[in-house]
C-alpha cells in the first residue's frame, strides 16, 4: 500500500522571541547605556514536532498564547523557527492576519490582482477566476471601492475569495472566520468542507470547538508551547474542555 505523503513536516522546532526593556527614551541615556539593554527570552513553542498528511483536515487548539498562531505563521514562512525545521510540500495559500497582503488605498479588484499574485498567479489566471472571486465574495459594486472603506466582515469576505481560488494543495487558516456575518460564515465552512472532499490539506486556528469537530478529522492541542495531545478530534477536545472548560 502506498504510504500517503506528507504535506507539512515539523521537527524539533523552538520559537523564542527577545523581550526589551528600560529603552532608552533621550539620547544622553542612548550614549550612556547603548549596551546595556536588558533583554528576556520568552520561548513559545519548546521542542515540538508534528507530520500532517496530504489531504488531512486538522485543528490546532489551545488558549491564547500557547503558540498556535505562531506555529501557523512558521509554516507559511511569515516567521522562521528559532531552532528546527518546517518542511512543507504543495502551494500554499494563507487566511491569517486580517487584511494582511491588501494596501488599503487599493480597489478590492486592484486588491484581488494584488494578493492573487503573491501566492504565485499569473495575470490571465487571475482574469480566469476573477468573476468566481468577487462573486463568492458578495461585494457587488464595493469591489471597486479602495479597502480601507472595508468594514472587518468585508475584509474577510474578499480575503476567503482569493485564497480559495489559488488552487493551492495547503490551506492555512487563523481565526479570521470568526469575523463577518453568520450566512457568510455557514458559506465559508461550506466551502471547506468542500475542499476537504478534493483532498485538500488544511490546517485551521480556531476556538470555535464546534465548527472543528465538523470539519476536522484531527486536532493537536498546543499548551504552553509544546503538544499536550494529538489524536481524534473528539478525544483532543473532551480533553481540552476538562482541563481550560
Amino acid at each position: 500500500m502506498k504510504e500517503i505523503e506528507k504535506a507539512i513536516e515539523v521537527k524539533n522546532v523552538t520559537k523564542s522571541f527577545k523581550l526589551f526593556y528600560d529603552k532608552p527614551s533621550t539620547l544622553k541615556e542612548r550614549l550612556v547605556f547603548w549596551n546595556k539593554k536588558k533583554a528576556d527570552v520568552r520561548i513559545i513553542l519548546n521542542n515540538i514536532s508534528l507530520e500532517i498528511k496530504k489531504g488531512e483536515t486538522v485543528a490546532l487548539i489551545g488558549v491564547n498564547g500557547s503558540g498556535k498562531s505562531t506555529l501557523l505563521k512558521m509554516m507559511t514562512k511569515i516567521i522562521y523557527p528559532t531552532k528546527g525545521t518546517i518542511k512543507t510540500t504543495g502551494k500554499i495559500t494563507s487566511l491569517l492576519e486580517l487584511g494582511a497582503g491588501f494596501h488599503p488605498d487599493f480597489t478590492g479588484r486592484e486588491n484581488i490582482y494584488f494578493n492573487a499574485s503573491i501566492f504565485g498567479l499569473t495575470e490571465k489566471e487571475i482574469n480566469a477566476r476573477l468573476e468566481d472571486i468577487i462573486s463568492f465574495s458578495e461585494l457587488g459594486e464595493l469591489i471597486d471601492s479602495p479597502v480601507r472603506t472595508y468594514s472587518s466582515g468585508q475584509y474577510m469576505r474578499l480575503a476567503f475569495s482569493i485564497a480559495i481560488n489559488v488552487d493551492a494543495e495547503i490551506l492555512l487558516i487563523d481565526e479570521i472566520l470568526s469575523v463577518g456575518d453568520q450566512h457568510f460564515q455557514e458559506k465559508c465552512f461550506k466551502k471547506l468542507q468542500e475542499l476537504k472532499e478534493s483532498e485538500k490539506t488544511i490546517v485551521i486556528v480556531s476556538h470555535s470547538l464546534d465548527s472543528i469537530k465538523s470539519l476536522c478529522t484531527r486536532a493537536i492541542w498546543i499548551n504552553e508551547g509544546k503538544i499536550r495531545l494529538d489524536a481524534k478530534t473528539e478525544k483532543v477536545i473532551e480533553e481540552y474542555i476538562k482541563v481550560c472548560g
